[in-house]
């Protein structure tokens, strides 16, 4: 019985795939309508954001003479977790609004802002996106300045070191329309052949003489093929008679 039943699994999933296959023109097409789709829809109605980072070093020095021991390196990379909360701190994001007038809430900004510390560094980066490429260069800039301040201020360092300065990005970061286009066209292939195995799988009618002995239980002694030419036949003949019906209605 067992035996039976993956044979007949297997046949069903090769007459599953040999419909997928005959149906392969328009899971291609769906895709690639689809692609278009996602494509268009990124250009068109999705802003695109442009992505500036600024990055400082900090260190944190010892008392005695000023020189730089093991314990200060392991210190200075511990502390670097407290100073990526402090860029998103309240006091630092309303300074950066006041300082360049932005019409924005603390939400919003802190929102577009990200902090990365590289594992066993004390290098944070600050990236700031916005619609605006000088803007975002600008707010960076100045939340690289803020959060210094605030660093030596309550961190009792002697200096923060500005590694890089934010850059003027030249293109937008996000979105990015080749994966939102590959996306879509998978999208779409994926829904169509779908749409066709569900049509596969609740298709119940009965096509074949051993769809008969299967569903049914009944022997077929025989069976008559439908030719092309016998097709049309029936076809025309149905057509001339609905003309001869409209002519008597008339």
């Amino acid at each position: 019985m067992r035996e039976f039943e993956n044979e007949e699994l297997t046949i069903d999933l090769a007459e599953l795939v040999s419909v997928l296959w005959s149906k392969i023109y328009l899971i291609i097409l769906a895709g690639l309508i689809a692609a278009l789709a996602a494509f268009a829809g990124t250009k068109i109605f999705i802003t695109p954001q442009y992505t500036s980072s600024t990055s400082m070093y900090m260190l944190t020095r010892s008392q005695d003479g000023g020189t730089i021991t093991s314990s200060d390196l392991q210190t200075g990379t511990q502390l670097t977790q407290d100073y990526m909360e402090l860029v998103k701190s309240r006091s630092v994001l309303e300074q950066v609004i006041s300082v360049l007038n932005l019409d924005m809430s603390t939400q919003e900004l802190s929102s577009s802002v990200t902090t990365e510390n590289k594992t066993n560094t004390r290098i944070l980066t600050i990236s700031v996106s916005n619609e605006d490429p000088e803007l975002a260069q600008e707010i960076a800039d100045a939340l690289r300045e803020a959060v210094s301040v605030k660093i030596r201020e309550i961190m009792e360092i002697d200096a923060v070191n500005t590694i890089e300065e934010a850059n003027l990005p030249s293109a937008p970061s996000s979105p990015n329309a080749t994966r939102n286009t590959m996306l879509g066209g998978l999208l779409g292939v994926l829904v169509t052949a779908g749409i066709f195995v569900l049509i596969f799988l609740f298709d119940d009618t009965i096509k074949t003489p051993d769809d008969v002995e299967h569903y049914l239980g009944l022997n077929v002694l025989t069976s008559i093929p439908v030719s092309e030419g016998e097709e049309k036949g029936k076809k025309a003949r149905r057509r001339t008679t609905r003309r001869s019906v409209r002519r008597t209605r008339r």
